[in-house]
C-alpha cells in the first residue's frame, strides 16, 4: 500500500506541469495530479521563481448516481512554494491533525521526496523533465477523445484576492467514441493567477464522473520557512525509481 501511495504521489510532479484536470486523475492521499500546485508556469519548462506563497487547496467533488443518490467529498491540502520554485504539499487524513503524507518537489536540485511522517521514512526520486507534456503532446488516450475542442477566453477577474485570467474549454466526445449513444460534453474552467502563475480555481464538469471545484484559499504571499523543503534529519531516506525518467516521445 505504501509503495502504491509513493508512486502515485511521485507521479504527481510530472503531471503537475500540464495544469489539466481529470475526474479520475486523483492520486492517493488526496494529491490530485492535475489540480495540484505547480512549480512550473503553464506551458513553460522554467520554474516560477520570485513568487513565494502558501495556501490551502480545497477540492470539492459531487457525483450523482443512477438511483438519484449523491456523493459529495471535500479534501484539503496545504501548499507552499518558495522563491526558488520548490513546492511542498501536505495532505492530512480525514479526522487527523497531522499530515498523512508530504510531497516535496525541488526542480533546482532535480529531486522529489515523498515523506511518511507516521514512519519517519522518505523516498527520494530523481526528476527529469522529459515527459509528454514537455514535448507538447498530450497522452494518446486524451488525443483520441479531443476531436472537438472549443476554448473560450473569459478575461480577467479577481479570484480569492488575486487577479487571474480565465479560460473555458469544452470538449465534445462524439457519439459512439467510447460506446456512448449520445455526444458527451466535458467542460473545464480554469483561472490562473497572473502573478503567481498557478491555478487559483478550476471547475470541471463531466457527466461520467460528476463535478469538481478546486480553489486556493487562505493565500499568504510570503516566503515559507526554508526547512519545509528539506527532509528532516531523523527520517530514513531510500531511493525510488521515477516514471518521469522515460525518454520524451518522438516528435
Amino acid at each position: 500500500m505504501k509503495r502504491c501511495a509513493t508512486l502515485c504521489t511521485v507521479g504527481l510532479f510530472a503531471l503537475l506541469l500540464s495544469a489539466q484536470d481529470s475526474p479520475r486523475g486523483e492520486g492517493r492521499h488526496g494529491f490530485d495530479p492535475r489540480l495540484g500546485m505547480m512549480s512550473m508556469a503553464p506551458g513553460s519548462r522554467t520554474p516560477v521563481t520570485g513568487a513565494p506563497y502558501s495556501a490551502v487547496q480545497v477540492t470539492e467533488t459531487q457525483q450523482a448516481l443512477g438511483d438519484g443518490n449523491q456523493i459529495a467529498r471535500q479534501e484539503q491540502s496545504k501548499v507552499y512554494r518558495d522563491s526558488q520554485g520548490r513546492v511542498r504539499m501536505e495532505h492530512t487524513a480525514k479526522g487527523s491533525q497531522a499530515p498523512a503524507v508530504i510531497a516535496i518537489f525541488d526542480p533546482v536540485a532535480g529531486v522529489a521526496h515523498v515523506l511518511h511522517p507516521s514512519t519517519l521514512t522518505a523516498v527520494k526520486t530523481p526528476v527529469h523533465m522529459h515527459s509528454e507534456v514537455e514535448s507538447g503532446r498530450a497522452p494518446r488516450s486524451r488525443q483520441n477523445l479531443t476531436s472537438d475542442v472549443q476554448t473560450e477566453d473569459l478575461g480577467t477577474q479577481m479570484i480569492n484576492g488575486l487577479a487571474a485570467t480565465g479560460t473555458r474549454t469544452t470538449r465534445t466526445i462524439p457519439a459512439g467514441a467510447i460506446g456512448n449513444q449520445q455526444a458527451i460534453q466535458v467542460v473545464r474552467e480554469a483561472w490562473v493567477s497572473i502573478e503567481l502563475k498557478v491555478p487559483v480555481m478550476i471547475k470541471s464538469s463531466d457527466p461520467r464522473f460528476g463535478s469538481r471545484v478546486m480553489q486556493l484559499t487562505n493565500i499568504v504571499r510570503a516566503e515559507p520557512d526554508a526547512s519545509l523543503f528539506q527532509v528532516p534529519a531523523n527520517y530514513a531516506v531510500t531511493a525510488g525509481s521515477s516514471r518521469m525518467n522515460r525518454p520524451s516521445p518522438r516528435q
